[in-house]
C-alpha cells in the first residue's frame, strides 16, 4: 500500500510540475476563473474520498472477496 501512495506521489507530482512548466511557456492563456479552480478541487478531493472508501472496504472485507 505504501508502494502504491509513493508511486502516486511521484506521478502527480510530476505531473504537477509539467502543468507548471507549459504555464510558464503560454503565459498569453488568460486566467483561470475561481469556479474552475472550485470545481478541480471537488472533483479531485471526491476522487480521493472514492478511492479511499474502495481501498478500506477491500482491505476490510479481503479474506472473504477471495472466493469471487
Amino acid at each position: 500500500m505504501r508502494y502504491l501512495v509513493a508511486k502516486t506521489v511521484v506521478a502527480l507530482s510530476a505531473a504537477w510540475g509539467r502543468g507548471l512548466e507549459e504555464a510558464r511557456r503560454r503565459p498569453d492563456r488568460g486566467d483561470i476563473s475561481i469556479t474552475t479552480v472550485i470545481i478541480w478541487v471537488a472533483a479531485v478531493g471526491g476522487a480521493i474520498a472514492i478511492a479511499g472508501t474502495i481501498a478500506a472496504v477491500v482491505a476490510k472485507y479481503n479474506g472473504k472477496l477471495s472466493g469471487i
